[in-house]
């Protein structure tokens, strides 16, 4: 079995030491969805939400959540990031997001990646609560990471 690798040996939260790591180019990318009402969606598509461009300003917030990362998760490293891409679009039954991340560093860039979509969906939550009392946000996932 694998061994958690914040943990040290007697099982205490440990921030792991990179310093032995080589430095390379790494990426990630993430996504998740967000489940709206069809009026919720209505409002979003005619950019008529009362609290503003729904999919800008969730785009514009997973960029912020993702550079702020390692002050949100205790453990996290902060990394030298290169490059943040965050994309909200409508589906038939929400709001998709997905998050691509690069950094040049000894440690991934996942978790930087995940928190933007994280952040980016509950910023859509947050704008549409008025409007949808039944928005489910789901399958928030990592879909690659790369080191090279």
């Amino acid at each position: 079995m694998s061994k958690l690798s914040h943990t040290d040996q007697n099982g205490k939260a440990n921030m792991v030491d990179v310093g032995n790591k080589p430095i390379q180019k790494r990426s990630a990318v993430a996504k998740g969805f967000i489940k709206l009402s069809e009026e919720a969606l209505k409002l979003i598509r005619e950019n008529d939400n009362k609290k503003g461009d729904v999919l800008t300003v969730a785009e514009i917030a997973g960029i912020q959540g993702a550079k702020r990362t390692h002050e949100l998760i205790p453990l996290c490293h902060p990394l030298q990031i290169t490059k943040i891409d965050v994309k909200a679009k409508i589906t038939d039954f929400g709001v998709e997001v997905t998050a691509e991340t690069r950094c040049i560093g000894q440690t991934g860039i996942e978790m930087e990646a995940l928190t933007a979509v994280s952040i980016a969906l509950l910023t859509v939550y947050d704008m549409c609560k008025a409007v949808d009392k039944q928005m489910i946000i789901s399958d928030i996932k990592l879909i690659e990471k790369i080191k090279s």
